[in-house]
């Protein structure tokens, strides 16, 4: 089998097999990257699918004269890279040196030294190309995954009513009082306001069964003055057992109802 020769670069798409005569290449003007390959049997292999070489006949004087190749322009580069590329070129020049020995015996026949190296090569194929077929996969349900949780049919959130105190109250009416202070502006005349009125207002704006949030009550136009007379007109109405304020949860708003 003759063996094939590599080209030195494309130029305009034809390969150059042979440096230009009058070509002048400075020092440290190319730099061959050797990274492509992960280690002594990725380059083995790339070199048989190269020459498209049967692994299981492997013909390794071929095979060691190319690989010897890259060897050599690795030492010129970068000598760490080399070591184990350098057990590999000696594995090689055993099994060379082995199949060139005559046979003595019939074991010797039957004992390839190319045994060991095909069974190596065939394993890391394998994985190779699981690994690229895993490499087309799509990213998702991959290396990401979108979560996906449903509540099951029973489940029916609890709704924890916490008993309202006088001190959530005002802890309640002092959030008011802030947002008052924003719409706070010059009165000419102030009319008159009445606690009993406006208990009278609170009532007919709550509906049978329908809960009102505390804040909706107050009008935050009427100032300060206004907010007094309908915290002391709702105090009234929980006294008389008229409305009564809840919480679904604590720290939460507070709602008013109607008893």
């Amino acid at each position: 089998m003759q063996q094939q020769v590599l080209p030195l670069a494309l130029v305009h798409g034809e390969a150059m097999v042979e440096k230009p005569l009058d070509l002048f290449i400075p020092p440290d003007a190319l730099e061959v990257i050797l990274e492509a390959f992960e280690g002594p049997l990725d380059l083995l292999l790339y070199l048989i699918r190269k020459q498209k070489f049967d692994i299981v006949d492997l013909p390794v004087a071929e095979i060691t004269h190319q690989y010897m190749e890259y060897v050599d322009v690795m030492k010129s580069l970068k000598l760490e890279l080399a070591a184990e590329y350098l057990v590999m070129a000696a594995i090689l020049a055993e099994i060379k040196s082995r199949l060139l020995l005559p046979k003595t015996t019939v074991d010797d026949e039957e004992d390839d030294p190319r045994a060991e190296l095909i069974r190596r090569l065939q394993e890391y194929e394998i994985i190779k190309r699981a690994a690229e077929d895993i490499d087309e996969l799509p990213r998702l349900e991959r290396d990401v995954h979108l979560p996906n949780v449903d509540l099951p049919e029973s489940y029916k959130p609890r709704v924890v009513e916490a008993q309202v105190d006088l001190q959530d109250l005002v802890l309640a009416m002092q959030g008011v009082l802030k947002r008052v202070e924003a719409f706070q502006h010059h009165h000419i005349q102030r009319e008159n306001l009445s606690t009993r009125e406006r208990m009278s207002q609170i009532l007919a704006k709550l509906k049978p069964g329908q809960f009102v949030e505390f804040s909706d009550l107050f009008l935050l136009e009427e100032g300060r003055a206004g907010v007094v007379v309908t915290f002391l007109a709702i105090l009234e109405l929980i006294k008389e057992s008229l409305v009564e304020c809840v919480q679904s949860q604590v720290f939460g708003h507070i709602q008013v109802k109607s008893v």
